[in-house]
């Protein structure tokens, strides 16, 4: 029953139960303490930047250390090719690069991905305190800031052409992904099957009937996502319009 072991006999995971929403207000704190700095010299900017970047590495690092120390380690489930796995470290380059294009796809595909995993998590039995419940929010709630800072923090944003670059991105690598699922005989990205635990892929149709509308929800969140730019963007020049007048 210990704090790292694969046998856990604690109190499993419940989705929205009080350990759940501590994780996301928890989530939402953190982001609240960053924006302080917002703005803020390029020093203090960088070592927050830094700062994200070992956190959420470092998170992953031991995360793939416990797995091969519990004998649970193996190409079928451990390969860095779930889309928050991929984005533990498109994120933190993002962050210590600054890359505009590396931040498109984080804000879209990266941060899709995690606020889905947060608000269903699939972490099976292992319920607070354990080891895998701690790894998991940390990951998934940072890819989060790291989208959170560069944008409120460094003043960066989505257009109408990195959604459209994310949608190709997004559609590319659930190609290549499903490709190796079938391989080896995976389920990364749930290419393969639906997760156990409750989803939005429960609400569509049976493998494979689901993998077209993977793109269609995806085209729907991408959407939402930069819904509120255009909206912003809109009101700016109808206020700039009225000046004018």
């Amino acid at each position: 029953m210990g704090f790292f072991s694969v046998a856990w006999s604690g109190a499993p995971f419940v989705m929205l139960s009080a350990p759940h929403v501590a994780a996301l207000l928890g989530l939402i704190l953190v982001n609240v303490a960053l924006s302080r700095f917002s703005r803020s010299s390029e020093t203090v900017t960088r070592r927050i930047r830094i700062g994200i970047v070992a956190v959420l590495w470092t998170n992953e690092v031991i995360w793939h250390v416990w797995l091969m120390r519990s004998g649970t380690w193996d190409l079928q489930h451990a390969l860095p090719l779930e889309l928050c796995s991929i984005f533990v470290w498109v994120g933190g380059a993002m962050l210590l690069t600054r890359s505009r294009v590396l931040y498109d796809l984080t804000y879209f595909l990266g941060a899709a991905g995690a606020l889905q995993a947060l608000a269903t998590p699939n972490i099976g039995v292992y319920g607070f305190p354990h080891y895998r419940y701690w790894a998991f929010f940390i990951s998934h709630g940072l890819i989060v800031t790291t989208v959170a800072w560069m944008t409120y923090g460094e003043g960066f944003r989505p257009t109408w052409r990195s959604l459209v670059r994310s949608v190709v991105a997004g559609a590319a690598l659930m190609g290549v992904v499903l490709g190796i699922d079938l391989a080896l005989g995976a389920n990364y990205m749930f290419l393969g099957h639906k997760p156990d635990t409750a989803s939005l892929l429960d609400a569509l149709p049976a493998w494979p009937y689901y993998l077209p509308w993977l793109l269609v929800v995806g085209v729907v969140m991408f959407a939402a996502m930069y819904a509120p730019w255009e909206i912003a963007d809109r009101l700016r020049a109808r206020k700039n319009r009225a000046v004018r007048v």
